[in-house]
């Protein structure tokens, strides 16, 4: 990786429903990913610390979709470029 390359970060702004999952729990789950909880309007973040392609960034919605199966969460999912 050639450096100042730009680093891929991922955005999640969560939707819950009261019969459903407590944040809480939605909050484990997604640390156990890798998110870290993201104040500047999202609720996660997921630093990739490398460049991502976008077949990476699908993989990874998938296995995001697979851990909060359940839990009645809907998301948004964003990855950007800085």
């Amino acid at each position: 990786m050639e450096p100042g390359a730009p680093m891929t970060k991922t955005f999640l702004l969560l939707q819950l429903d009261s019969e459903g999952a407590p944040y809480s729990e939605v909050a484990e789950v997604l640390e156990d990913l890798g998110f870290q909880a993201e104040t500047e309007g999202y609720d996660f973040r997921y630093d990739w610390g490398r460049p991502a392609g976008v077949g990476e960034s699908l993989e990874f919605a998938d296995r995001i979709q697979e851990a909060l199966r359940g839990m009645r969460v809907r998301f948004r999912i964003e990855s950007t470029e800085d």
